[in-house]
């Protein structure tokens, strides 16, 4: 009898993620940090983040929760990020710069496939974001952040 412990598609999924990107929680802890080092330091994004975050260790361990929810399934973070989102005022111009950023700091930091997969996830995220912020937001706002919801893929 073979005693094998059965693995789910989860389990497959996160497997086959992890042999192709290399990505793990010391990665994701690194690029989380550096890509936050940056934004701190940033003069677009900078203020934005300076206006409500006060102390950043929580928003890092909340960034790396979420960023290992969508990387390794893991299920950590629990958050529902369209309402924080929404009482800043951000628009296209601060998620082109927020991608472009976060772009630049996993290939900075990753290999090229964990990179190129992070990438994908922070551009569709983004979009998803800015998206519902459209919408979100009354008709007088809405033409000031209409243009630049697709995001570039160039970034």
């Amino acid at each position: 009898m073979n005693a094998a412990p059965h693995r789910t598609h989860r389990d497959i999924v996160i497997a086959e993620r992890v042999a192709a990107t290399g990505i793990d929680e010391a990665m994701i802890r690194t690029l989380v940090h550096a890509f936050y080092g940056k934004v701190r330091a940033d003069a677009t994004l900078g203020p934005v983040f300076d206006r409500t975050i006060t102390d950043w260790e929580p928003h890092l361990r909340t960034m790396e929760d979420f960023w290992s929810s969508v990387a390794l399934l893991s299920g950590r973070y629990h958050g529902r990020p369209m309402p924080l989102h929404a009482n800043l005022d951000i628009g296209p111009a601060q998620f082109d710069r927020w991608l472009s950023l976060f772009s630049d700091t996993a290939a900075e930091v990753c290999p090229p496939a964990a990179a190129a997969f992070f990438t994908d996830r922070a551009r569709n995220i983004a979009r998803s974001l800015l998206t519902g912020l459209y919408w979100s937001c009354d008709k007088s706002k809405r033409n000031s952040k209409k243009q630049g919801i697709a995001l570039s893929s160039n970034s």
